[in-house]
């Protein structure tokens, strides 16, 4: 089903307006009207959905409609304006066109004047498309030029992509912030059968869940407070072609459900409407995230992630393809040198070195960033401290799992110890006393008790080991007390086994 499209009329006559917008109704247009050039650039500059048309005229009072134009184009130069005026004098004419202006209508004119305007605005918004398309693809074909395969692990991707971009199937692709997943969705698109047809992106991080439907699925007019006009969604407009949805583990359940039966069945409604609408997108999915563990904790549906997960890639982090560091570097230098028209500097090997041993948390993005300040500040000697500073600073955050504490020797260790074992027998005399009372224990010991509970934990001291300490002293009293015991019966019995 078509969307309508919609048309603002800029006359100061009334009669005009009115004499447009019963003509375009009845071809099953939206007109909007307004009075003035003022109230026109107002609606423009609203942050509104702009006008698939804008038919201008040109005599107007306080702003005339060539002053218009051109603060439209100002605003947005892909604005579809077709001018009206009663002169068709030629320097206005070829003012309007040079300014902005697709056609220039003069009144009075016929009806199929006005559609074949209508026509080549099309046209040449069709024409605007394509090129932008080009663009995008050309862009595409440089990411993938700057996917650079060194390691073992690049190149068994590039191999795995070149096996799974022809098979029209969903894709998971895994992989810390910044290790070039983008890049990989983008070389799947670019190498299936779909590659002539829109790549669409969609960070659904960045938007709440509210917005996130609206920005995925579209809205109908009056759908919510502000949708003034109807909007098609990322699907339709990937329709096709692929979408690509990155940090998909950040969606909300219930638009994961939505995703689902997209998923399923290749159609949707628009928010507000009643009518489907079909769809053919291929779906490529990213995240950082670990999926098994959002499953586990229910942030993330099982059936979408076993529905999304038909063929799966995971991008390894920078730090475990080390040998691609050096290659990536002059890469983004060449890129970067001939954006900011400067020579390509050429990196010192203590700077490579230093690059290589930074464990680049950020990944290729990081190491991006740091290559485009390194053209711009041309400091090479600058650049290979900061590294310094960066490798250092991840050092002291980084945690040690590995490393053993160090061992104390001597009698610095001995002291220690001793004091250790004299303050836990005393908090635990003090705890015994006090029937576990820990306020009543802080208090005869002079702590507070905050000091007291952390010297418990310190200690591992809670009621159980308390009793069971309690049992232990109360075990060696007695076994103290009959060793005792027999040791006084036998210096008794001593005398009379000498006497005897």
């Amino acid at each position: 089903m078509a969307a309508k499209e919609h048309i603002l009329v800029v006359d100061d006559e009334p009669s005009i307006r009115k004499y447009l917008q019963t003509l375009l109704e009845v071809d099953g247009f939206g007109v909007e009207t307004v009075t003035s050039g003022k109230e026109a650039l107002e609606r423009i500059g609203s942050g509104e959905q702009r006008p698939d048309f804008i038919i201008l005229d040109v005599l107007m009072p306080e702003m005339d409609g060539l002053e218009t134009l051109r603060q439209l184009m100002q605003i947005d130069r892909s604005l579809n304006v077709i001018m009206l005026s009663c002169s068709n004098e030629v320097t206005t004419v070829v003012e309007a066109i040079r300014i902005g202006a697709l056609d220039y209508l003069t009144k009075p004119f016929e009806k199929p004047e006005l559609d074949a305007a209508f026509l080549k605005c099309r046209q040449k918004q069709e024409l605007r498309s394509e090129n932008k398309a080009l663009r995008e693809y050309c862009e595409a074909i440089t990411e993938d030029l700057s996917f650079l395969a060194a390691s073992p692990q690049m190149l068994k991707i590039r191999q795995q992509v070149l096996q799974i971009a022809p098979v029209d199937v969903p894709v998971f692709i895994s992989g810390e912030s910044g290790v070039g997943k983008e890049v990989i969705s983008r070389m799947i698109h670019l190498r299936s059968n779909r590659r002539a047809q829109p790549f669409v992106k969609v960070n659904c991080a960045a938007l709440p869940g509210e917005l996130l439907e609206s920005e995925l699925f579209g809205y109908e007019q009056g759908a919510f407070t502000g949708a003034v006009r109807a909007k098609p969604g990322k699907f339709e407009l990937a329709n096709r072609g692929t979408i690509f949805l990155d940090e998909i583990a950040e969606m909300s359940t219930h638009l994961q459900a939505k995703l689902l039966h997209v998923l399923q069945d290749g159609q949707f409604s628009r928010l507000g409407a009643r009518a489907t609408v079909n769809v053919d997108v291929r779906v490529l999915a990213a995240t950082n995230m670990d999926v098994k563990d959002a499953m586990r904790s229910g942030r993330f549906r099982e059936d979408l992630y076993y529905r999304l997960n038909v063929l799966s890639i995971h991008v390894p982090p920078l730090r475990e393809r080390t040998t691609e560091i050096p290659l990536l570097f002059r890469h983004f230098l060449a890129k970067y040198s001939e954006k900011y028209a400067k020579p390509a500097p050429d990196p010192s090997k203590h700077l490579l070195e230093a690059a290589l041993r930074y464990p680049w948390p950020g990944n290729l993005r990081e190491l991006e960033n740091f290559v485009k300040r390194y053209v711009i500040l041309e400091d090479d000697e600058g650049s290979f401290r900061e590294l310094l500073e960066m490798t250092g600073q991840q050092q002291r955050t980084a945690p040690r799992e590995d490393a053993a504490p160090p061992k104390e020797q001597g009698l610095k260790a001995l002291v220690r110890g001793l004091k250790d074992e004299a303050e836990m027998e005393a908090i635990a005399d003090a705890l015994e006393k006090t029937n576990w009372c820990r306020k009543d224990a802080a208090k005869m010991l002079g702590i507070s008790y905050k000091a007291l509970l952390y010297k418990m934990r310190q200690f591992n001291l809670d009621s159980g080991r308390g009793a069971r300490s309690a049992a232990a002293r109360a075990a060696r009293e007695l076994a103290a007390k009959e060793a005792a015991a027999k040791e006084g019966a036998a210096k008794e019995a001593a005398p009379a086994i000498r006497g005897s």
